[in-house]
């Protein structure tokens, strides 16, 4: 098994100074305790699960570079019926999540439910994938653009150094690691904050363009279906375009053992959080459409700014704050999610036992959290994160179409299991057909790009069987798995930093 074997001396504290970190059980232990276990607390409110939803979809992109939609659809009023369409969709996804969420009630969102339906191989190269290079990645490019926006004030005429950008960056990933680190009321609290100023930011833009339209300025809407058609090669990247920019409406499931009232909440939270989220989405491009013109918008490097420069004058010089804002909204809300599907996927045996640990006093799954950091470290200086992103899009959308057919398998294979949300089966169905749709056509629209990310995530395969199922490993293979996990040393440095 791919499990670090002396566990019990960090358990136990002989390393770590004392109970800094201790074993995290199931929560669905029955028998007698011998010692008193540790849990991971009920902090998410209905409030702070929203909160998580929106702050997380909402990142730089809106704000940024909106144009992947307006590109491979060829005009104004596709463009605009493709973002409806997206978010209604990742709303139809979202339910089903939400299902999901009410009858499976343990955290690890899509590992969970693909372990659940479909057995411990597909679970594990899910993680296997996450873990080591799509997380990461997502990470340290969400945090790029903090890094970028956080410093356009100071380098109004001039570009900014590559290097301020990285080490800027390098700076907001250890704030958000050691912030998760460290409480989860406060990594929610700062979640419900920065939530409450990308809304603001949103409604900064859509005010103005709901004037303009006042105004009568709706020259870029006559014609809104002319210009280049869209073509089966351009459809499936819009649709990747669009269903990126609503990504993120699934990590409440990731934390599903820390909802208070999960049956009410996981629904609700969803739901409100969704229509808000494409409501705004569809009325900003609106909003940019009404002082940008379609060339004007796919040549702009921050069209928010653009827009906010044309209309606010001076005050413009906001917009790049709020944008940082946002990002670093979305980096605390993905961390604080995905830990706890390597968290869960260390409790069923598929990653090192360290991972399942939390801290005594602070009740964090601190190593599931800082096993990010040294891997987002490496790809924010080293690594091509750009081409990885675009290899693996294509395997996100495969696993999520993956887990709601798992839920259509599961209302026949279990259908006594306790259902207190249930969405009409139409849904399901339609939003899997979708997603598994539009990944084949991207196997034809961009094979070169599609087929090396379907690679990549088929070495998951190998590595289950090799780190899994392989009982009889070497003495020295066995010794470099123990030694290749999170290092004791470090963990009591990071500890003790956190105790302090």
């Amino acid at each position: 098994m791919f499990r670090k074997p002396a566990l019990s001396t960090i358990a136990n504290g002989s390393s770590l100074q004392g109970q800094s970190i201790g074993r995290l059980p199931s929560l669905d232990s029955k028998g007698p305790a011998q010692e008193e276990k540790v849990v991971l607390k009920k902090k998410v409110t209905f409030l702070r699960g929203v909160s998580i939803i929106i702050g997380t979809i909402i990142g730089a992109g809106i704000f940024i570079s909106p144009k992947g939609i307006l590109k491979n659809t060829g005009s104004v009023g596709m463009s605009l019926i493709l973002w409806t369409v997206c978010g209604i969709l990742s709303l139809f996804g979202a339910l089903c999540y939400a299902e999901l969420g009410t009858c499976i009630k343990k955290s690890g969102g899509h590992y969970t439910y693909i372990l659940e339906a479909f057995g411990p191989l597909p679970a594990f190269v899910r993680v296997w994938v996450e873990l080591l290079i799509i997380r990461p990645a997502a990470t340290a490019v969400i945090s790029l653009a903090f890094g970028r926006y956080i410093l356009e004030p100071f380098f109004i005429q001039c570009e900014i150094p590559d290097l301020a950008i990285k080490l800027i960056t390098a700076v907001g990933i250890t704030v958000v690691m050691v912030l998760n680190s460290m409480s989860v009321s406060w990594s929610a609290r700062i979640q419900i904050f920065l939530t409450f100023c990308k809304l603001v930011a949103i409604l900064i833009i859509i005010v103005p363009g709901v004037m303009q339209l006042i105004k009568g300025e709706t020259q870029h809407f006559k014609d809104a279906f002319a210009g280049n058609d869209a073509s089966v090669m351009g459809l499936p990247l819009a649709f990747y375009s669009g269903m990126y920019a609503y990504s993120g409406w699934f990590y409440l499931n990731f934390v599903t053992e820390e909802v208070e009232n999960p049956e009410k909440n996981i629904p609700l939270a969803i739901c409100v959080s969704m229509v808000i989220v494409t409501v705004g989405y569809v009325l900003t491009n609106v909003a940019y459409f009404t002082t940008i013109s379609p060339e004007e918008l796919l040549n702009s490097e921050a069209v928010a700014v653009t827009f906010a420069e044309r209309l606010m004058g001076n005050f413009s010089l906001a917009v790049p704050i709020f944008v940082a804002l946002s990002c670093f909204g979305s980096m605390n809300g993905g961390i604080f999610a995905v830990s706890r599907m390597f968290y869960v996927a260390s409790r069923e045996g598929h990653l090192p036992e360290i991972l399942s640990m939390i801290h005594v006093r602070k009740h964090t799954p601190l190593p599931a959290v800082i096993v990010l950091y040294p891997l987002t470290m490496i790809m924010l200086f080293t690594g091509d994160l750009y081409s990885l992103l675009n290899f693996l899009s294509f395997a996100r959308w495969l696993f999520i179409g993956l887990v709601v057919v798992g839920l259509i398998y599961l209302r026949y294979k279990r259908p006594d299991m306790p259902r207190p949300f249930k969405v009409p089966l139409f849904i399901p169905a339609l939003f899997s057909f979708t997603c598994l749709f539009m990944v084949a056509l991207s196997l034809y629209s961009d094979p070169v790009n599609t087929g090396i990310g379907f690679a990549i995530t088929l070495t998951g395969v190998p590595a289950y069987y090799l780190f899994i199922i392989w009982d009889k490993k070497p003495r020295w293979f066995r010794r470099f798995l123990g030694k290749s996990t999170l290092n004791p040393f470090f963990l009591r440095v990071w500890s003790n930093f956190n105790n302090s």
